[in-house]
């Protein structure tokens, strides 16, 4: 009985305890306070905390991750259509359409490409023709538990695996597409000239897929070297910045930069459903006579444009400030902006861990916020978001990362649909009416 009477005791006493440590904390209670209404977070916690210490970590965690919720960036919300990544849609089978998949590209394949291509069928209207070398994907699709997933997809008609030869692998040269003619790079590519896929994706050597895209589909008339065009995320967490070039071209003439900010306008109203995109173009200044030599001249071609919006240049702290929809640059700036974006969220994160408290009030405040800071870091990280277009070749071309995982596979098919389904081809072949500018 006097044990019993000693718990009853010391339970009220550690509730009380921890109580008054969660309103002290201000560096906890501030941050989940602003991120919902105030009173009403306030009358949640104090509604908890009276029924054990255990039940008052997990209704703040789950308190913590429904409110920051709305705050994290989505980048690609515009093309989501706004909802959750994990949403299963009701698809009509008659408007899906199909997409080719390099099934042996990547750090990772097949397995993560052929998990993200079966996610994929269930929420987005498309159809996967899977390149590969079968044996290794039915192995694979063995191993990870998907078999009689991918087998249900063949039997609905969604789903076709197309065998292939040897795969070029992340390291080789470009020029092995011409040596391993029957590589699941060079297949997918075909299907899309034969017209047998609307877009492909590979998450494969980017600089195979470049010269298999230039090699097997072509470039457009009126285009001189393909860019390769990436999301960035900016404030607003509905209006991405489309960046481009961020790796293709390492020297660029002013043409090329001039050639980008077409594609880059067509893509940006076509697929973002931006009615007049703003054209930026990288500089260390915003005056005209700031820059080198290409930026200059580059700006000379960009301000006389009357086919686009350009609204001057760029610097790079406004990347990402949502005043521009497209930014222009030569590869070389492209994948230093691209590369430094991605080191972004784990620095964020890593500053956000050291700011929380040590011993056990570090503890309990990670408990209620580690979850939504690794959910604000992938969503910083461009590597979790899909991938990005090869624009300024015959077709339509989506580049995924070389570590995507299924989820990363998922967003890129949706901007391979959403690029297929918007008549962005159509609006290209349009550049070949138009007598490319030359300097």
């Amino acid at each position: 009985m006097e044990s019993d009477s000693r718990n009853k005791t010391s339970r009220p006493r550690a509730v009380r305890r921890l109580a008054i440590w969660y309103r002290r904390n201000a560096a906890v209670t501030t941050f989940v306070d602003t991120a919902a209404n105030s009173a009403s977070a306030a009358s949640n916690v104090a509604g908890s905390v009276v029924s054990s210490a255990g039940s008052v970590v997990s209704t703040a965690g789950s308190m913590a991750r429904n409110t920051l919720q709305p705050l994290v960036f989505d980048p690609l919300r515009r093309l989501q259509g706004g909802g959750s990544e994990l949403d299963k849609l009701d698809i009509n089978d008659s408007e899906r359409v199909w997409i080719a998949v390099d099934g042996m590209g990547g750090d990772h394949a097949p397995g993560p490409i052929l998990e993200g291509c079966l996610k994929a069928i269930e929420r987005l209207p498309l159809r996967i023709k899977f390149v590969g070398e079968k044996e290794i994907v039915l192995n694979s699709a063995k191993t990870i538990g998907i078999l009689d997933l991918l087998n249900q997809a063949i039997d609905d008609g969604v789903f076709q695996l197309v065998p292939s030869g040897e795969s070029i692998g992340m390291d080789d040269e470009a020029t092995a597409v011409r040596k391993k003619r029957d590589s699941s790079i060079n297949l997918a590519m075909d299907l899309v000239k034969k017209g047998e896929a609307q877009a492909v994706y590979s998450a494969g050597n980017s600089g195979a897929l470049m010269a298999a895209a230039i090699f097997r589909l072509g470039r457009l008339a009126g285009i001189d070297r393909p860019a390769i065009g990436a999301l960035f995320p900016t404030k607003d967490p509905g209006q991405p910045v489309l960046v481009l070039d961020v790796g293709a071209n390492m020297d660029c003439k002013p043409t090329y930069l001039h050639q980008f900010a077409l594609l880059g306008n067509i893509y940006s109203r076509d697929v973002l459903q931006i009615n007049q995109p703003r054209i930026g173009l990288i500089n260390i200044g915003e005056e005209a006579c700031k820059g080198n030599d290409l930026s200059q001249k580059t700006y000379e071609l960009l301000d006389t444009e009357e086919r686009f919006n350009f609204v001057g240049n760029c610097e790079g702290r406004d990347v990402l400030s949502g005043e521009f929809d497209v930014v222009v640059c030569d590869g070389f700036t492209g994948n230093v902006l691209l590369k430094f974006l991605e080191s972004v969220g784990g620095v964020l994160l890593d500053v956000l861990r050291a700011e929380l408290p040590r011993g056990r009030r570090g503890k309990v405040g990670s408990a209620f916020l580690r979850s939504n800071l690794k959910r604000i870091k992938k969503r910083l990280d461009h590597a979790e978001h899909g991938g990005a277009l090869l624009l300024g070749v015959n077709g339509i071309c989506v580049i995924g990362h070389g570590s995507s995982k299924a989820l990363s596979v998922v967003s890129a098919l949706r901007i391979a649909h959403s690029a297929a389904s918007h008549g962005v081809m159509e609006d290209l072949a349009n550049l070949q009416q138009t007598k490319a500018i030359t300097i």
